[in-house]
């Protein structure tokens, strides 16, 4: 007589009580809760950035989330590339503010100077050639950078001042300008020398990226070396 053979069984649930320690349960809100946490966090960030830079710099913001400040108000920017700014930052030992962001420099310079860069730029003898240099003026903004020396971490991938602002002295924000024309007293230069110096670095980034190329590509079927 063949032996009988049981049915399989269902497959039964894990327990998993033995992972939560003893006299706790098992929270299922837990993650829920730390999501929760982590916006009123970003939130209440955000709110004190929108104090710092209203009621100490005097700036005006957007008040959304990321917080951005609008440009052509107090400031319009220069944006370039890092490499370009560093370079720029070398040969000026003061300027107005600057921040960095994902591999870009952002120069504050003053309101209407964005305007300004297309006719400056062909008046330095730059027009016509590809500048990876950008003016953000009238109707445009940046992502505000957390303020320097802040309490609490920025938010990952967020703008940080390379060179913070401080509280404005009266009305003037020392910022760079066309009409300062040889630098205001030492305290920045003017706008001519920071545009002409920022094309010529720019330049030269564009330069060193087309000669050294991509990367040699290995030719199919070609087998790897091994040692």
């Amino acid at each position: 007589m063949s032996p009988i053979v049981p049915p399989p069984r269902a497959p039964q649930r894990a327990d998993t009580s033995a992972l939560v320690p003893s006299g706790r349960r098992s929270d299922p809100d837990a993650g829920t809760r730390r999501k929760d946490d982590r916006t009123e966090h970003t939130e209440h960030t955000a709110a004190a950035m929108e104090r710092w830079y209203e009621e100490v710099l005097g700036w005006a913001t957007d008040r959304g989330r990321p917080l951005k400040l609008p440009t052509g108000v107090r400031f319009d920017v220069l944006e370039l590339p890092a490499a370009a700014g560093r370079a720029v930052l070398r040969r000026f030992g003061r300027t107005g503010p600057v921040a960095v962001a994902q591999g870009r420099m952002l120069l504050f310079v003053a309101a209407g100077s964005a305007e300004e860069l297309p006719g400056l730029l062909d008046w330095l003898e730059w027009g016509g050639i590809a500048l990876d240099l950008v003016g953000i003026g009238a109707g445009g903004g940046i992502t505000a950078p957390a303020p320097h020396g802040a309490p609490w971490p920025p938010p990952p991938g967020a703008a940080s001042w390379l060179r913070p602002p401080e509280p404005p002295r009266g009305a003037d924000l020392f910022l760079p300008a066309l009409a300062d024309l040889g630098s205001r007293g030492g305290d920045t230069p003017d706008l001519v020398r920071l545009v002409d110096m920022a094309a010529t670095e720019c330049h030269r980034v564009r330069l060193r990226r087309s000669r050294s190329g991509p990367p040699a590509a290995r030719p199919s079927g070609q087998p790897l070396a091994c040692s």
